[in-house]
C-alpha cells in the first residue's frame, strides 16, 4: 500500500516506519495518524516482521508535535475527537505484538514525545530534545502524555515537565530514564537496526509474550500480573522454539529459532 505521510521499509525481519513530513517537521495531523493506524494493522498481521523501528524523516525532527495549523481552530468536540484518534493510534502501537524501537532524531515534542513513549524502547541521537510544551499553547497533552510520562519517570518529574512545558536535552532525558541509549546522529539508525536484529534473533513467541506481560502487567496488581506472567511462561512450552532453545543450551550450542 502507498502512503502519503509515511514510509514503510522492510530489512529482513525488521520493519522501519518513517514519519515523512519533513517540511512540517513531521508533525502529526489526522491523515498521518490514520495512515499510521493502518500501517500498524498491516504489520500486526505480518508474521515475517519480528521488530519495528519508528523514526522521523531528516535529522531536525523526530516529530515536532501535533499539527498546530490543523488544531488551532478546533471546537471542543473536534479537539476531543483528535485526542481520541491520537490516543487510539498510540495505544495500537503500544499493543502491537512486535517490539517497537523509537529512533529519536531531533525534536520529540508534544505528540512526538508521546509517540516515542508509546514505543517499547527509546534510542536517541545527540541532538534529540524532548518535551510536552502544550501548556505554552494553552493546551494539555492529549495523546497520552499525562499518563505515560509519570509511568516512565515518576509523578514529580512528569508534573514539572507537563506544568512548565520545558524542553529538555537528550542528556537530561537519559538521566531521567526517558531514553535507553544516546548515539551520534550519524549512527542512530545503525544502532537501532543492530538492536532490532538482535531482538529479531530471539524466539519470536517468547519476545511477544514478554512484551504482552510487560504491557498488560504494569497496570495490574502484582498478584494478577504474576498470574499473567505464569500463563505466558506456560504458553512458551507449546512452541518448537522452546524445545530448540532449551535443547541447544543443554547441548552447549547456539539455538536456531524458526518462529514456531
Amino acid at each position: 500500500m502507498e502512503y502519503t505521510n509515511l514510509l514503510l521499509e522492510q530489512n529482513g525481519a525488521v520493519a522501519v516506519i518513517t514519519i515523512n513530513r519533513p517540511k512540517a517537521l513531521n508533525s502529526l495531523n489526522s491523515d498521518t495518524l490514520l495512515e499510521l493506524s493502518t500501517v500498524l494493522d498491516e504489520l500486526g498481521r505480518d508474521s515475517g516482521v519480528k521488530v519495528v523501528i519508528l523514526t522521523g524523516s531528516g535529522e531536525k525532527a523526530f516529530i515536532a508535535g501535533a499539527d498546530i495549523s490543523q488544531m488551532k481552530d478546533f471546537s471542543p468536540l473536534e479537539g476531543r475527537r483528535f485526542a481520541q484518534l491520537g490516543q487510539a493510534t498510540f495505544r495500537k502501537l503500544e499493543l502491537l505484538p512486535q517490539p517497537v524501537i523509537a529512533a529519536v532524531n531531533g525534536f520529540a515534542l508534544g505528540g512526538g514525545c508521546e509517540l516515542a513513549m508509546a514505543c517499547d524502547i527509546r534510542l536517541a541521537s545527540e541532538n534529540a530534545k524532548f518535551g510536552q510544551p502544550e501548556v505554552t499553547l494553552g493546551l494539555t497533552a492529549g495523546f497520552g502524555g499525562t499518563q505515560r510520562l509519570p509511568r516512565l519517570v515518576g509523578t514529580g518529574l512528569a508534573s514539572e515537565l507537563l506544568f512548565t512545558g520545558d524542553i529538555i536535552d537528550v542528556q537530561e532525558a537519559y538521566r531521567i530514564r526517558l531514553v535507553n541509549h544516546v548515539f551520534a546522529v550519524d549512527t542512530l539508525m545503525e544502532e537501532a537496526l543492530k538492536l532490532a536484529n538482535k531482538i529479531a534473533g530471539r524466539a519470536p513467541a517468547a519476545v511477544q509474550l514478554s512484551k504482552s506481560a510487560i504491557q498488560r502487567g504494569i497496570n495490574m496488581d502484582l498478584d494478577s500480573a504474576q498470574a499473567y506472567e505464569a500463563d505466558a511462561f506456560g504458553l512458551t512450552f507449546s512452541t518448537k522454539d522452546q524445545t530448540e532453545g532449551c535443547t541447544a543450551f543443554v547441548e552447549k550450542r547456539k539455538a536456531v529459532f524458526e518462529g514456531r
